[in-house]
């Protein structure tokens, strides 16, 4: 690829930080969005197998975050990656509680 290809990819051929900042806040507007519309339309069946996926796109999350956090480009991307790691692992705990928990329900007593 070369650095012109680069460059109208991740705009950064001088068109400034106020066009991408705008474009990257739409996207992350309306991946809320969509998100809370798809997980409100799932029924209570899917759940479990839900959440399992989900703890596994957390754990991409995770990995992505740390790349992130770790690569020192500037003191705001480290303190957000920081942050990312932070809460995405956080969404991993409480989904693996969240699907333990559900389980569990479905085994039978002793007794």
């Amino acid at each position: 690829m070369d650095s012109n290809a680069v460059e109208a990819v991740t705009g950064a051929a001088g068109a400034g930080a106020a066009p991408d900042l705008v474009l990257l806040l739409t996207i992350f507007v309306l991946a809320i969005f969509l998100g809370f519309e798809i997980i409100t339309k799932v029924p209570p069946t899917l759940h479990t197998p839900l959440m399992s996926g989900s703890n596994a796109i957390s754990g991409i999350t995770v990995v992505g975050a740390l790349v992130s956090a770790g690569a020192g480009h500037s003191t705001i991307s480290t303190v957000l990656g920081f942050l990312a790691v932070s809460l995405a692992t956080v969404n991993v705990v409480g989904g693996f509680l969240v699907s333990h928990r559900m389980l569990a329900m479905f085994k039978k007593k002793k007794g």
